[in-house]
Protein backbone atom coordinates (compact mmCIF):
# COMPACT_ATOMS: atom_id res chain seq x y z
CA UNK A 1 0.00 0.00 0.00
CA UNK A 2 1.35 3.39 -1.02
CA UNK A 3 1.73 6.08 1.70
CA UNK A 4 -1.12 7.95 0.24
CA UNK A 5 -3.41 5.01 0.45
CA UNK A 6 -2.70 4.83 3.87
CA UNK A 7 -3.70 7.56 4.75
CA UNK A 8 -7.36 7.70 2.71
CA UNK A 9 -10.62 6.91 4.30
CA UNK A 10 -11.44 3.16 3.69
CA UNK A 11 -14.90 1.90 3.20
CA UNK A 12 -15.79 -0.99 5.88
CA UNK A 13 -18.32 -3.43 5.88
CA UNK A 14 -19.27 -4.94 9.60
CA UNK A 15 -21.05 -8.15 9.61
CA UNK A 16 -22.60 -8.93 12.79
CA UNK A 17 -25.41 -11.60 14.01
CA UNK A 18 -26.16 -9.37 16.95
CA UNK A 19 -25.92 -5.83 17.19
CA UNK A 20 -28.21 -2.31 18.35
CA UNK A 21 -30.64 -3.16 20.20
CA UNK A 22 -29.47 -6.20 21.80
CA UNK A 23 -27.98 -6.02 24.62
CA UNK A 24 -24.30 -7.91 25.48
CA UNK A 25 -20.74 -7.55 24.58
CA UNK A 26 -20.43 -8.85 20.66
CA UNK A 27 -23.09 -6.43 20.16
CA UNK A 28 -21.66 -3.52 21.95
CA UNK A 29 -18.11 -3.76 20.83
CA UNK A 30 -19.52 -3.84 17.06
CA UNK A 31 -21.48 -0.44 17.78
CA UNK A 32 -18.39 0.67 19.35
CA UNK A 33 -16.22 -0.25 16.60
CA UNK A 34 -18.34 1.38 13.73
CA UNK A 35 -18.72 4.40 15.73
CA UNK A 36 -14.76 4.96 16.51
CA UNK A 37 -14.69 4.45 12.61
CA UNK A 38 -16.77 7.00 12.06
CA UNK A 39 -15.10 9.62 14.18
CA UNK A 40 -11.91 8.92 11.97
CA UNK A 41 -13.36 9.60 8.77
CA UNK A 42 -14.20 6.34 7.51
CA UNK A 43 -17.40 5.14 5.87
CA UNK A 44 -18.95 2.40 7.86
CA UNK A 45 -21.43 0.23 6.94
CA UNK A 46 -22.91 -2.68 8.90
CA UNK A 47 -24.80 -5.33 7.87
CA UNK A 48 -26.78 -7.31 10.91
CA UNK A 49 -30.34 -8.97 11.27
CA UNK A 50 -33.59 -6.69 11.21
CA UNK A 51 -35.61 -6.69 13.77
CA UNK A 52 -38.97 -8.43 11.67
CA UNK A 53 -39.00 -10.30 9.11
CA UNK A 54 -39.62 -7.97 6.10
CA UNK A 55 -37.37 -6.03 3.88
CA UNK A 56 -36.46 -2.70 4.66
CA UNK A 57 -34.32 -0.29 2.73
CA UNK A 58 -30.94 0.46 4.35
CA UNK A 59 -30.75 3.60 6.51
CA UNK A 60 -28.96 5.67 8.64
CA UNK A 61 -28.61 4.63 12.70
CA UNK A 62 -26.97 6.89 15.11
CA UNK A 63 -24.49 4.49 17.15
CA UNK A 64 -22.67 6.47 20.30
CA UNK A 65 -23.44 9.84 18.39
CA UNK A 66 -21.90 8.82 15.13
CA UNK A 67 -24.14 8.10 11.67
CA UNK A 68 -23.80 4.35 10.86
CA UNK A 69 -25.22 3.23 7.73
CA UNK A 70 -27.06 -0.22 8.55
CA UNK A 71 -28.34 -2.99 6.25
CA UNK A 72 -30.72 -4.89 7.64
CA UNK A 73 -32.11 -8.07 6.26
CA UNK A 74 -35.15 -9.70 6.84
CA UNK A 75 -34.98 -12.29 10.28
CA UNK A 76 -36.74 -14.43 12.70
CA UNK A 77 -36.68 -14.83 16.18
CA UNK A 78 -34.93 -17.94 18.15
CA UNK A 79 -38.09 -18.71 20.53
CA UNK A 80 -35.52 -20.30 22.83
CA UNK A 81 -33.73 -16.98 23.23
CA UNK A 82 -35.14 -14.03 24.73
CA UNK A 83 -33.94 -11.79 22.22
CA UNK A 84 -31.89 -13.27 19.69
CA UNK A 85 -32.78 -13.18 15.74
CA UNK A 86 -31.10 -14.75 12.55
CA UNK A 87 -31.48 -14.39 9.09
CA UNK A 88 -32.45 -17.79 7.33
CA UNK A 89 -29.06 -19.22 6.62
CA UNK A 90 -29.66 -20.39 3.14
CA UNK A 91 -30.58 -16.70 2.78
CA UNK A 92 -27.20 -15.35 4.14
CA UNK A 93 -25.46 -15.64 0.94
CA UNK A 94 -28.03 -13.88 -1.26
CA UNK A 95 -28.05 -11.18 1.10
CA UNK A 96 -24.76 -10.81 1.38
CA UNK A 97 -24.27 -10.50 -2.18
CA UNK A 98 -26.94 -7.57 -2.70
CA UNK A 99 -25.60 -5.57 0.56
CA UNK A 100 -21.42 -5.75 -0.93
CA UNK A 101 -23.00 -4.85 -4.18
CA UNK A 102 -24.07 -1.82 -2.85
CA UNK A 103 -21.67 -1.18 -0.51
CA UNK A 104 -18.14 -1.84 -2.37
CA UNK A 105 -16.47 -2.12 0.47
CA UNK A 106 -12.25 -2.21 0.88
CA UNK A 107 -12.42 -4.50 3.68
CA UNK A 108 -14.90 -6.65 5.30
CA UNK A 109 -15.12 -7.36 9.07
CA UNK A 110 -17.39 -10.11 10.77
CA UNK A 111 -18.22 -10.52 14.16
CA UNK A 112 -18.64 -14.32 14.23
CA UNK A 113 -18.84 -17.40 12.01
CA UNK A 114 -22.70 -17.94 12.07
CA UNK A 115 -25.05 -16.80 9.94
CA UNK A 116 -24.85 -13.10 8.33
CA UNK A 117 -20.90 -13.65 9.24
CA UNK A 118 -20.65 -17.21 6.95
CA UNK A 119 -22.61 -15.29 4.24
CA UNK A 120 -20.26 -12.41 3.70
CA UNK A 121 -16.61 -14.32 4.15
CA UNK A 122 -17.88 -16.98 0.65
CA UNK A 123 -19.11 -13.69 -1.22
CA UNK A 124 -15.55 -12.02 0.29
CA UNK A 125 -13.64 -15.14 -1.28
CA UNK A 126 -15.39 -15.06 -4.44
CA UNK A 127 -14.84 -11.46 -5.27
CA UNK A 128 -11.45 -10.72 -3.83
CA UNK A 129 -12.29 -8.54 -1.44
CA UNK A 130 -9.99 -8.38 2.14
CA UNK A 131 -11.88 -9.80 5.07
CA UNK A 132 -10.97 -9.50 9.07
CA UNK A 133 -12.52 -12.16 11.36
CA UNK A 134 -13.41 -11.41 15.25
CA UNK A 135 -14.73 -14.07 17.43
CA UNK A 136 -16.41 -13.42 20.38
CA UNK A 137 -18.28 -16.96 20.75
CA UNK A 138 -17.93 -19.87 23.14
CA UNK A 139 -19.93 -22.99 22.87
CA UNK A 140 -21.65 -22.49 26.37
CA UNK A 141 -22.88 -19.12 24.88
CA UNK A 142 -25.55 -21.30 22.66
CA UNK A 143 -25.67 -24.45 24.02
CA UNK A 144 -28.48 -22.98 26.58
CA UNK A 145 -30.51 -22.36 23.58
CA UNK A 146 -30.56 -25.36 21.12
CA UNK A 147 -33.36 -27.67 22.73
CA UNK A 148 -32.02 -30.43 21.94
CA UNK A 149 -30.39 -33.46 23.56
CA UNK A 150 -27.04 -33.86 25.23
CA UNK A 151 -25.78 -36.23 22.33
CA UNK A 152 -26.99 -33.57 19.76
CA UNK A 153 -25.64 -30.74 20.86
CA UNK A 154 -22.14 -32.48 21.02
CA UNK A 155 -23.13 -33.83 17.33
CA UNK A 156 -24.01 -30.43 16.04
CA UNK A 157 -21.00 -28.51 18.34
CA UNK A 158 -18.43 -30.97 16.43
CA UNK A 159 -20.18 -29.64 13.23
CA UNK A 160 -20.02 -26.17 14.07
CA UNK A 161 -16.70 -26.09 14.97
CA UNK A 162 -15.55 -28.08 11.80
CA UNK A 163 -17.47 -24.78 10.08
CA UNK A 164 -15.40 -22.58 12.24
CA UNK A 165 -12.07 -23.61 10.72
CA UNK A 166 -13.29 -23.26 7.18
CA UNK A 167 -14.83 -19.89 7.55
CA UNK A 168 -12.18 -18.08 9.81
CA UNK A 169 -9.42 -19.66 7.36
CA UNK A 170 -10.67 -17.42 4.84
CA UNK A 171 -9.67 -14.29 6.22
CA UNK A 172 -6.45 -12.33 5.96
CA UNK A 173 -6.58 -12.12 9.88
CA UNK A 174 -8.11 -13.69 12.58
CA UNK A 175 -8.84 -11.76 16.47
CA UNK A 176 -10.37 -12.07 19.10
CA UNK A 177 -10.58 -10.29 22.76
CA UNK A 178 -7.68 -11.59 24.64
CA UNK A 179 -4.59 -14.21 24.50
CA UNK A 180 -6.52 -16.72 26.56
CA UNK A 181 -9.54 -16.39 24.09
CA UNK A 182 -6.92 -16.85 21.04
CA UNK A 183 -5.17 -20.05 22.59
CA UNK A 184 -8.91 -21.33 23.55
CA UNK A 185 -9.82 -20.66 19.82
CA UNK A 186 -6.45 -21.83 18.35
CA UNK A 187 -7.05 -25.18 20.55
CA UNK A 188 -10.47 -25.67 19.67
CA UNK A 189 -10.68 -25.23 15.79
CA UNK A 190 -7.20 -25.40 14.43
CA UNK A 191 -7.02 -21.81 13.23
CA UNK A 192 -3.37 -20.51 13.88
CA UNK A 193 -1.90 -16.73 14.46
CA UNK A 194 -4.74 -15.62 16.26
CA UNK A 195 -4.35 -11.90 17.43
CA UNK A 196 -5.84 -10.91 20.66
CA UNK A 197 -7.32 -7.51 20.32
CA UNK A 198 -8.81 -5.90 23.19
CA UNK A 199 -12.82 -5.03 22.58
CA UNK A 200 -11.66 -1.20 24.24
CA UNK A 201 -13.90 1.29 26.09
CA UNK A 202 -13.69 4.85 26.56
CA UNK A 203 -12.20 5.19 30.26
CA UNK A 204 -13.27 9.05 29.56
CA UNK A 205 -16.98 7.98 30.11
CA UNK A 206 -16.94 6.21 33.04
CA UNK A 207 -16.46 8.28 36.69
CA UNK A 208 -14.68 6.98 39.66
CA UNK A 209 -14.97 7.69 43.06
CA UNK A 210 -12.16 7.33 45.53
CA UNK A 211 -14.27 7.96 48.60
CA UNK A 212 -15.83 5.65 51.12
CA UNK A 213 -19.30 4.23 50.34
CA UNK A 214 -21.75 4.75 52.40
CA UNK A 215 -23.31 1.23 51.77
CA UNK A 216 -22.08 -2.03 51.19
CA UNK A 217 -23.16 -2.51 47.57
CA UNK A 218 -22.61 -5.46 44.89
CA UNK A 219 -22.53 -5.44 41.38
CA UNK A 220 -23.12 -7.56 38.33
CA UNK A 221 -24.17 -5.98 34.74
CA UNK A 222 -24.47 -8.70 31.86
CA UNK A 223 -26.78 -10.85 30.34
CA UNK A 224 -28.88 -13.15 32.94
CA UNK A 225 -28.23 -16.30 31.24
CA UNK A 226 -26.64 -19.83 32.77
CA UNK A 227 -23.16 -19.54 31.64
CA UNK A 228 -22.43 -16.03 33.70
CA UNK A 229 -23.71 -18.11 37.13
CA UNK A 230 -25.35 -15.17 38.36
CA UNK A 231 -27.07 -17.79 40.88
CA UNK A 232 -23.34 -18.67 42.27
CA UNK A 233 -23.50 -15.05 43.31
CA UNK A 234 -26.71 -15.14 45.12
CA UNK A 235 -25.39 -18.49 46.82
CA UNK A 236 -22.49 -16.43 47.99
CA UNK A 237 -24.37 -13.43 49.18
CA UNK A 238 -26.70 -15.87 51.74
CA UNK A 239 -23.39 -17.01 53.08
CA UNK A 240 -22.25 -13.66 54.63
CA UNK A 241 -22.19 -12.04 57.67
CA UNK A 242 -25.73 -10.07 58.09
CA UNK A 243 -23.69 -7.69 59.97
CA UNK A 244 -22.00 -6.31 56.17
CA UNK A 245 -24.76 -5.67 55.07
CA UNK A 246 -25.06 -6.20 51.82
CA UNK A 247 -27.04 -5.21 48.68
CA UNK A 248 -26.61 -7.06 45.73
CA UNK A 249 -27.68 -5.04 42.08
CA UNK A 250 -28.48 -6.58 38.56
CA UNK A 251 -28.48 -4.70 36.04
CA UNK A 252 -29.30 -6.84 32.54
CA UNK A 253 -32.10 -8.81 31.11
CA UNK A 254 -32.04 -12.18 29.78
CA UNK A 255 -33.94 -16.27 29.63
CA UNK A 256 -32.67 -16.53 33.44
CA UNK A 257 -34.43 -13.45 34.86
CA UNK A 258 -37.33 -15.10 36.74
CA UNK A 259 -35.35 -18.31 37.55
CA UNK A 260 -32.96 -15.39 39.01
CA UNK A 261 -36.02 -13.86 40.97
CA UNK A 262 -37.19 -17.08 42.68
CA UNK A 263 -34.31 -18.20 43.52
CA UNK A 264 -33.51 -14.97 45.00
CA UNK A 265 -37.22 -15.36 47.23
CA UNK A 266 -36.58 -18.91 48.20
CA UNK A 267 -32.88 -17.61 49.47
CA UNK A 268 -35.46 -14.99 51.57
CA UNK A 269 -32.62 -12.47 49.85
CA UNK A 270 -35.81 -9.67 48.38
CA UNK A 271 -34.60 -7.07 51.02
CA UNK A 272 -31.40 -7.50 49.40
CA UNK A 273 -31.28 -7.62 45.97
CA UNK A 274 -32.53 -5.44 43.19
CA UNK A 275 -33.08 -6.52 39.90
CA UNK A 276 -32.48 -3.06 37.60
CA UNK A 277 -33.42 -4.66 34.37
CA UNK A 278 -31.50 -2.94 30.94
CA UNK A 279 -30.90 0.60 32.18
CA UNK A 280 -29.38 3.58 30.12
CA UNK A 281 -25.95 4.38 29.76
CA UNK A 282 -26.21 7.73 32.16
CA UNK A 283 -27.78 5.61 34.83
CA UNK A 284 -25.44 2.89 34.53
CA UNK A 285 -22.07 5.12 34.50
CA UNK A 286 -23.96 5.77 37.95
CA UNK A 287 -24.69 2.50 38.98
CA UNK A 288 -20.77 1.77 38.55
CA UNK A 289 -19.57 4.57 40.52
CA UNK A 290 -22.04 3.70 43.34
CA UNK A 291 -20.82 0.69 43.72
CA UNK A 292 -18.52 -1.37 46.11
CA UNK A 293 -17.11 -4.32 44.46
CA UNK A 294 -18.51 -5.82 40.67
CA UNK A 295 -18.90 -9.40 41.34
CA UNK A 296 -18.72 -11.76 38.12
CA UNK A 297 -19.17 -15.37 38.31
CA UNK A 298 -19.26 -15.82 34.69
CA UNK A 299 -17.31 -19.53 32.84
CA UNK A 300 -17.58 -18.46 29.59
CA UNK A 301 -16.14 -15.01 28.94
CA UNK A 302 -14.09 -14.34 25.81
CA UNK A 303 -13.07 -10.97 27.67
CA UNK A 304 -16.33 -9.39 29.44
CA UNK A 305 -16.48 -5.36 28.97
CA UNK A 306 -18.89 -5.45 31.79
CA UNK A 307 -15.39 -6.05 33.69
CA UNK A 308 -13.52 -3.57 31.55
CA UNK A 309 -16.30 -0.91 32.27
CA UNK A 310 -16.02 -1.45 35.76
CA UNK A 311 -12.59 -1.22 36.31
CA UNK A 312 -12.29 1.94 34.03
CA UNK A 313 -15.01 3.50 37.17
CA UNK A 314 -12.59 2.15 39.70
CA UNK A 315 -14.34 -0.82 41.20
CA UNK A 316 -12.12 -4.14 42.46
CA UNK A 317 -12.95 -7.07 40.66
CA UNK A 318 -14.25 -10.37 41.75
CA UNK A 319 -13.72 -13.20 39.48
CA UNK A 320 -14.47 -16.69 38.25
CA UNK A 321 -10.77 -18.23 37.65
CA UNK A 322 -12.09 -18.95 34.20
CA UNK A 323 -11.35 -18.14 30.48
CA UNK A 324 -10.45 -15.21 29.91
CA UNK A 325 -11.42 -13.39 33.00
CA UNK A 326 -8.18 -13.61 34.89
CA UNK A 327 -6.79 -11.76 32.07
CA UNK A 328 -8.56 -8.61 33.62
CA UNK A 329 -8.09 -9.53 37.18
CA UNK A 330 -4.98 -10.20 39.27
CA UNK A 331 -5.35 -11.86 41.99
CA UNK A 332 -4.65 -9.63 45.05
CA UNK A 333 -4.16 -6.66 42.98
CA UNK A 334 -7.31 -5.17 41.28
CA UNK A 335 -9.29 -8.15 43.28
CA UNK A 336 -9.51 -11.55 43.64
CA UNK A 337 -10.36 -14.78 41.66
CA UNK A 338 -12.40 -17.83 42.97
CA UNK A 339 -12.93 -20.94 41.73
CA UNK A 340 -15.93 -21.49 39.30
CA UNK A 341 -19.50 -22.39 41.09
CA UNK A 342 -17.62 -22.05 44.74
CA UNK A 343 -19.73 -19.70 46.13
CA UNK A 344 -18.32 -20.52 49.83
CA UNK A 345 -14.86 -19.19 47.86
CA UNK A 346 -16.52 -16.46 46.69
CA UNK A 347 -18.01 -15.20 49.97
CA UNK A 348 -14.84 -15.38 51.05
CA UNK A 349 -13.72 -12.93 48.65
CA UNK A 350 -16.00 -10.97 48.62
CA UNK A 351 -15.64 -10.33 52.70
CA UNK A 352 -12.07 -9.95 51.78
CA UNK A 353 -12.86 -6.69 49.83
CA UNK A 354 -15.94 -5.35 52.02
CA UNK A 355 -13.87 -5.54 55.38
CA UNK A 356 -10.23 -4.32 53.32
CA UNK A 357 -9.41 -0.90 55.39
CA UNK A 358 -10.31 1.79 52.80
CA UNK A 359 -7.00 2.65 51.87
CA UNK A 360 -6.60 -1.21 50.69
CA UNK A 361 -9.87 -0.76 48.66
CA UNK A 362 -8.05 2.41 46.98
CA UNK A 363 -5.11 0.38 45.86
CA UNK A 364 -7.56 -2.17 44.46
CA UNK A 365 -9.20 0.59 42.60
CA UNK A 366 -5.60 2.09 41.46
CA UNK A 367 -4.67 -1.23 39.89
CA UNK A 368 -8.21 -1.81 37.96
CA UNK A 369 -7.83 1.90 36.82
CA UNK A 370 -4.17 0.92 35.54
CA UNK A 371 -5.39 -2.42 34.30
CA UNK A 372 -8.24 -0.29 32.02
CA UNK A 373 -5.73 1.64 30.52
CA UNK A 374 -4.80 -0.85 28.50
CA UNK A 375 -8.17 -1.29 26.49
CA UNK A 376 -8.23 2.15 25.85
CA UNK A 377 -10.44 2.24 22.54
CA UNK A 378 -7.61 4.29 20.64
CA UNK A 379 -5.61 1.38 20.88
CA UNK A 380 -8.00 -1.11 19.33
CA UNK A 381 -8.87 1.27 16.71
CA UNK A 382 -5.43 1.84 15.87
CA UNK A 383 -4.59 -1.93 15.85
CA UNK A 384 -7.87 -2.45 13.80
CA UNK A 385 -7.02 0.13 10.87
CA UNK A 386 -3.83 -1.69 10.58
CA UNK A 387 -5.13 -4.73 9.53
CA UNK A 388 -7.94 -3.31 7.26
CA UNK A 389 -4.55 -1.47 5.60
CA UNK A 390 -2.52 -4.44 5.70
CA UNK A 391 -0.08 -2.77 7.41
CA UNK A 392 2.49 -3.47 10.64
CA UNK A 393 0.38 -3.83 13.66
CA UNK A 394 1.15 -1.55 16.60
CA UNK A 395 2.73 -2.37 19.30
Amino acid sequence: MTSSDSHRPLRILIGCDTYSPDVNGAARFAERLAAGLVERGHEVHVMAPGRRYRRTPAAVETIEGQPVMLHRPPSVRWPPHDWLRFVWPWRAKHYARKVVDAVRPDVIHIQSHFVIGRGLSRVARKRGIPMIATNHVMAENILDFTVMPPLMDKLVMKGLWADVTHTLGMARAVTTPTRRAADFLEGTSGIRGVIPISCGIDRSHYRPDPAPRAEHRILFVGRLTSEKRVDVTLRAIKRLAPTLDVHFDIVGGGDQLKHLEQLTEGLGLQDRVTFLGRIDDAQLVETYRRASVFVISSIAELQSIATLEAMASGLPIIAADAVALPHLVQHGENGYLFEPDNDQQLAARITDVLTAPHEEWQRMQRASLDGAAVHDITRTLDTFEALYRDEPLPE
